[in-house]
């Protein structure tokens, strides 16, 4: 692998491991100590982290961390054909890795923060789809535009993260993101539920991309 795809690649790894390792770290950590981050807490620090990861890597990767925002960006030629699969595969390894940590760190946690719907998941689907779309509206707008919009980029999607999973986590987990949802998945084999967050993210992000186009 040449360094053109190696750095953005790496980059892509290391910003998914932080997203995974800190936020469902926040889940895991909240149920070993009896709630002491909170659902707030929580929302806040896959926000954070996220918001930070853009800033250590945007410029390196764009940031995607999440392999729906590939997937949209690639389909609207706003990321190369050929980065495709080794950002989806270093997302994923990334979150996996993650994930094992967590599980050598709190070995007797059962589930590591794997997203589960507290509903039908029917109504998850549907809450993940929009979360998503939200998500991939601002995440298209500020990366495509002015200089000046660039610079807010991180505050503006951490934001978003954090918004959505302040109202939407209770109830669907607020995922927005297949590889956050895979790794905890992988490493406990527990994949129930697992196709609404590998589908709907990626369907939130590509009616985003739709609308994002009819608006510009």
């Amino acid at each position: 692998m040449n360094k053109e795809i190696f750095k953005p690649c790496f980059a892509e790894f290391v910003g998914t491991f932080g997203l995974v390792f800190c936020g469902t770290g926040a889940i895991i950590i909240n149920e070993a100590t009896q709630g002491a981050i909170t659902h707030v807490g929580i929302a806040i620090t896959f926000g954070f982290v996220i918001m930070s990861m853009i800033y250590a890597f945007g410029d390196v990767s764009g940031g995607h961390f999440n392999p729906a925002v590939t997937i949209a960006f690639t389909v609207a030629r706003l990321s190369k054909t050929s980065l495709l699969l080794p950002y989806i595969l270093s997302q994923v390894a990334g979150g996996v890795v993650a994930s094992l940590v967590l599980k050598a760190l709190f070995p007797m946690n059962q589930t590591l923060g794997v997203t589960l719907p507290a509903g039908s998941d029917m109504q998850s689907f549907i809450l993940e789809i929009i979360l998503t779309f939200f998500l991939m509206l601002v995440i298209l707008s500020v990366s495509q535009g002015s200089k000046e919009k660039g610079l807010f980029a991180g505050l503006a999607i951490g934001g978003t993260i954090l918004l959505d999973a302040m109202f939407g986590g209770p109830i669907s987990g607020a995922s927005m993101n297949p590889a956050r949802s895979l790794a905890p998945a992988l490493v406990t084999m527990n994949f129930q539920h697992l196709w609404l967050y590998l589908v709907a993210p990626v369907c939130g992000a590509l009616l985003a991309l739709g609308v994002w186009k009819l608006t510009r």
